[in-house]
């Protein structure tokens, strides 16, 4: 807990649901990603429209789920159709407007790994897999990336390229369908891509957060821009809502 009264992960949460507008259609990631779209959904955005890879549509879960599997999204959804329509028919043919993503590493350039650290025939870890993020990065009209800030996270170059944000020397989306990683939010602060080089700049840091503990925790040498901002702290109604969305949560899934 921070002297604010909040938690690095709950401000990063919060201002990362700040980036959902009302109305959008959002492929949504399990873990933070999926906190922060469904905070997103119970505050400002109540008809952002939620879609999850399992096939859910339009759902509205009183908790957040354990899986892209859990029953609730189905349960609260507008309609469920199957793993190939919800690909072909919604994020390959541009109906989604955000996809919202995390991964175990990033590169300066915005591209994601979630499949091994190391070498790929002889890695270190060989991590769980991308899933469908590597389809969302591809075709979502941009992505909202969330991870928390750590030079093993934040490298220079990923080991694998999971999920292509604009690609390995930042030469951009001209053979990919959405525009690519348009925020990269963490625990620290808030990253974009330079418009021209495609590299992440640090555009804002959270209240309380050096520029130097961002620089240190970033396994390159991270521009700053020159009107770096400050993130505007969470509200008390916002951490009511994320708080209570937890609570439900825990006791929902209490010894599954």
């Amino acid at each position: 807990m921070t002297e604010n009264g909040y938690t690095s992960d709950e401000i990063m949460s919060i201002v990362a649901s700040r980036q959902l507008r009302d109305g959008q259609v959002c492929f949504v990631g399990i873990g933070l990603p999926s906190e922060a779209a469904n905070l997103a959904r119970l505050s400002h955005a109540p008809d952002v429209v939620l879609i999850y890879e399992s096939g859910t549509i339009g759902t509205r879960p009183e908790v957040l789920p354990l899986s892209i599997g859990d029953g609730e999204l189905a349960e609260q959804a507008d309609l469920v159709v199957s793993v190939p329509e919800i690909f072909a028919f919604w994020l390959q043919a541009g109906r989604v407007d955000v996809g919202f993503l995390s991964a175990a590493q990033i590169d300066r350039f915005g591209n994601l790994n979630s499949t091994v650290i190391g070498n790929y025939d002889e890695p270190k870890v060989r991590l769980p897999g991308a899933g469908g993020a590597p389809e969302i990065a591809f075709s979502a009209g941009e992505v909202i990336v969330m991870l928390r800030h750590s030079a093993r996270t934040f490298v220079d170059t990923v080991d694998f390229i999971s999920s292509v944000g604009f690609g390995r020397t930042g030469e951009g989306r001209d053979r990919y369908r959405g525009a690519g990683p348009s925020v990269v939010i963490t625990d620290l602060g808030v990253l974009e891509p330079d418009p021209l080089t495609h590299e992440l700049r640090l555009v804002a840091v959270h209240p309380g957060i050096d520029v130097d503990d961002v620089l240190d925790q970033t396994g390159w040498a991270l521009q700053v821009v020159s009107d770096l901002a400050t993130t505007e702290p969470p509200s008390g109604e916002e951490l009511r809502m994320l708080r209570e969305l937890k609570e439900r949560t825990a006791v929902a899934h209490a010894g599954s």
